[in-house]
């Protein structure tokens, strides 16, 4: 794992990077579903839907996305929009078995995570400000950025943080190698980001291998 800290020291911004190979990347299995399936059980019933907000893991990701100005009750952050979904009893969107993986490690610690194929990363990742760089978001979405704090690689952005990941490194069933980045802001301790990785390749390497 390696640290990047305090891009911007009154945002006190941080990340976990964590790094797993021999994945084999497919549509989920009936066990993984069965054991989503328990989770989602007991996470209904730890959290209510009308208080989450108020969660200090949530509450933490509203206010840095009020001071870098997006509204969160329209943008919402994404672990926080993953565990309304499961509240209110609908679909997680699958995808493949690896983003099934980390949505559901998301859901069960609230971290805003982004996974990345590591084949299609150039050199070392860092945090820094935007120039006026075109990026292309996962579905296709384009966008012109203009100071916006991200996550790039060498060559490129592959992450607007802490919300949007590129289109160019998502995770395909080409996808071998994985890096995961685990988004702090303000309010999240490093221990607590550290956890979250180590419980998301458990749930990787369970799910994922070969």
């Amino acid at each position: 794992m390696h640290y990047h800290n305090n891009l911007d020291t009154e945002l006190d911004i941080k990340v976990v990077e964590a790094e797993i190979g021999g994945v084999k990347v497919q549509p989920p299995g009936d066990e993984f579903r069965r054991f989503r399936a328990e989770k989602f059980e007991e996470i209904r019933k730890k959290y209510d839907i009308s208080t989450i907000k108020d969660h200090p893991v949530i509450r933490a990701y509203r206010d840095f996305y009020w001071r870098i100005g997006i509204d969160p009750t329209k943008i919402r952050p994404s672990s926080e929009a993953l565990l309304r979904r499961v509240l209110k009893g609908r679909s997680i969107p699958e995808i493949n078995n690896v983003v099934a993986s980390y949505n559901l490690a998301s859901i069960l610690t609230l971290i805003s995570i982004g996974a990345y194929d590591r084949k299609k990363l150039m050199g070392e990742i860092g945090l820094r400000r935007s120039r006026s760089e075109n990026f292309i978001g996962i579905g296709g979405k384009r966008l012109v950025t203009r100071g916006e704090i991200v996550v790039s690689d060498e060559e490129k952005i592959i992450n607007i943080f802490p919300y949007r990941d590129a289109e160019a490194t998502k995770i395909t069933e080409n996808t071998e190698e994985v890096l995961f980045i685990f988004s702090g802001v303000k309010g999240i301790e490093m221990s607590y980001l550290e956890k979250a990785a180590e419980k998301t390749l458990e749930i990787v390497r369970c799910f994922c291998g070969e």
